[in-house]
């Protein structure tokens, strides 16, 4: 596209305008004042779409996924607590079978000091052999109670702290970490 330089002097040739389509005329359209009020319309419009949009599809979603994983937790909180309490209750029904045993021995023991030193005494000492065995396993039985029962504790915290350090931060916590301070809270 050669500019003709054959015209008045002094006058350019309109060949560049011309062939641009003679459309020359300036601004960036979103400044300019005569598209003002169109624009502010379709960006009303774009805007009340977007929170339709956002308002029925995305935040039922996320509120349902948030309330999904509280009742989880709430959940988990209510079954360390049931286990908590039957551990408590076995317990404490092991202590009292372990004071009528106490107690029924300590009336055999009375009444066989009655009746011959001799003989009570062979009966006395069977009777704590006896009792000693009972005691062992109650013991044992006690102790791998408690111990299951703290075991599901310290899973369900360990899960509870989790879920809630993730809620909270954002971040799933190193497990190293979390069982470490999990046992840490267990044993203060």
């Amino acid at each position: 596209m050669a500019e003709s330089h054959g015209g008045a002097k002094g006058q350019p040739a309109k060949a560049h305008t011309e062939a641009d389509g003679g459309h020359h005329s300036g601004g960036f359209p979103p400044f300019e004042s005569s598209t003002f009020a169109s624009q502010l319309v379709s960006l009303a419009i774009f805007f009340v779409l977007l929170y339709v949009i956002v308002s029925k599809l995305a935040l039922p979603k996320v509120g349902g996924a948030i309330e999904a994983r509280q009742n989880k937790i709430e959940g988990d909180l209510t079954e360390a607590q049931k286990l908590k309490d039957q551990s408590d209750a076995a317990l404490k029904a092991y202590e009292n079978e372990l004071a009528a045993a106490r107690s029924r021995a300590q009336a055999i023991g009375n009444e066989s000091r009655d009746k011959a030193n001799a003989q009570a005494e062979a009966e006395r000492k069977a009777l704590e052999d006896q009792l000693a065995k009972k005691l062992a396993e109650a013991e044992k039985t006690i102790a791998s109670t408690r111990t299951a029962a703290m075991s599901n504790v310290r899973g369900i915290a360990a899960d509870t702290a989790s879920a809630i350090v993730q809620r909270l931060t954002g971040i799933v916590p190193d497990a190293a970490s979390l069982n470490a301070a999990v046992d840490a809270s267990l044993k203060g």
